[in-house]
């Protein structure tokens, strides 16, 4: 039998306490304990982006990165973007642009979304498509995707976009977080 710890997580905005063995991943430790399926796990290897959740307002591969690497930050998965209006603005932008199919991949492209935007709009298709190569969409979305984000940048730029500022303003107040994210994440 494997040795567990004790953990305590804020996930999408209250604090979690539970157990789970060290090298466990973030994706496995949300789905599992916490019962957030928007958390896909595929891969396993980094590579699909189905796993993506935000730390710190940054997005990561939750397969890759130990639960308990974690503590201290802010996790964010598509469950928790909800707010008193309804859907997020980019959870709304990919509905009215149908950048999705079987929605798989949508939590992870979305959450991805946010992360871009909030580190400032993207101005071309090849930039959208850079910063989204993390994530893979099986029934070939990334047209549709693409038009979505390109959208979202285009009214992030014209008139700041004070839904997204949050994300923004988190975002740019954990860099030094984000270092120290870098340095625990494995390789």
């Amino acid at each position: 039998m494997s040795e567990h710890i004790d953990l305590k997580l804020r996930v999408n905005g209250r604090e979690v306490s539970l157990r789970c063995a060290p090298s466990e991943p973030l994706s496995l430790v949300l789905r599992r304990e916490l019962r957030l399926f928007g958390v896909r796990e595929t891969c396993s290897m980094g590579v699909c982006g189905a796993c993506t959740v935000l730390l710190d307002g940054r997005d990561v591969t939750g397969c890759l990165l130990p639960a308990v690497a974690a503590e201290g930050h802010e996790i964010t998965t598509v469950e928790g973007l909800d707010g008193p209006g309804g859907l997020h603005p980019v959870q709304r932008k990919f509905v009215e642009k149908q950048a999705f199919q079987c929605s798989y991949c949508t939590p992870g492209f979305v959450l991805a979304t946010i992360a871009l935007l909030a580190d400032g709009p993207p101005a071309t298709a090849a930039e959208v498509r850079e910063a989204l190569g993390g994530c893979m969409c099986r029934c070939a979305s990334y047209e549709f995707i693409e038009q979505a984000v390109l959208e979202l940048a285009d009214e992030v730029r014209r008139s700041g976009a004070p839904e997204l500022a949050d994300e923004a303003r988190r975002s740019r107040a954990s860099e030094l977080a984000d270092g120290a994210r870098r340095e625990r994440a494995p390789e």
